[in-house]
C-alpha cells in the first residue's frame, strides 16, 4: 500500500499555505453531510496474555472495558490532540475488539453530521485503546507491540464513500 501519492504536490497540500507554513483547514463553505470513519489498530502479544485478556484475568483488570471508554474518550479528544483537526459534535463512536491467537485488533468507528470527516478521531480512538490495550497487559508482556494503525472506510462528503 503506498501511503503517499506520488503525484499530489507539496502546493496541493491542504494544510499548508503558499509558504509551506501549517493552516487550519477553512471548512466553512463545505455542506453538512453525515460522516463516518472506521479505523483499525493491532496489539501483538502472546497467546498466554490473549486467554487472560479475553477472560478479564489480567492484574490491572478487564482490559477491555477499559480501552473501550479510553477509545471514545480519545475520538471525542482529537482536535486537542492533533493540532489542525477540526471541533467536530461527534454523533456516534463505536470500539470493538476482535481477539485472535496472539493479538487483538480494534475497530474503532465514528459518526458525525458535519462539515468535515471523522479520519482522524477514528484513527485517534483506534490507537489510544490499542495503547490502553498495551497499558493494561505490560505488566505480563514487556514484549508486545501496536502495529497496523489505518483507516478501513470512511464515507459521506464531496469525496464519497472509500474503503481499503
Amino acid at each position: 500500500m503506498d501511503a503517499v501519492n506520488s503525484e499530489q504536490t507539496p502546493a496541493a497540500l491542504t494544510h499548508l499555505r503558499q509558504d509551506g507554513s501549517a493552516q487550519m483547514v477553512d471548512v466553512s463553505a463545505k455542506a453538512e453531510t453525515t460522516r463516518e470513519a472506521t479505523a483499525t489498530a493491532t496489539v501483538h502479544t502472546t497467546a498466554e496474555v490473549m486467554e487472560l485478556l479475553g477472560t478479564g484475568g489480567l492484574p490491572k483488570g478487564d482490559a477491555l472495558a477499559v480501552a473501550r471508554v479510553a477509545g471514545i474518550m480519545a475520538a471525542k479528544k482529537t482536535p486537542e490532540l492533533i493540532p489542525l483537526c477540526h471541533p467536530l459534535p461527534i454523533s456516534k463512536v463505536t470500539v470493538d475488539f476482535d481477539l485472535g491467537p496472539s493479538a487483538v485488533t480494534i475497530k474503532a468507528s465514528v459518526k458525525t453530521r458535519g462539515v468535515t470527516g471523522v479520519e482522524m478521531e477514528a484513527l485517534t480512538a483506534a490507537s489510544v485503546a490499542a495503547l490502553s490495550v498495551y497499558d493494561m497487559i505490560k505488566a505480563v508482556d514487556k514484549h508486545a507491540v501496536v502495529t497496523d494503525i489505518l483507516v478501513l472506510a470512511k464515507s459521506g462528503g464531496k469525496s464519497g464513500d472509500w474503503a481499503l
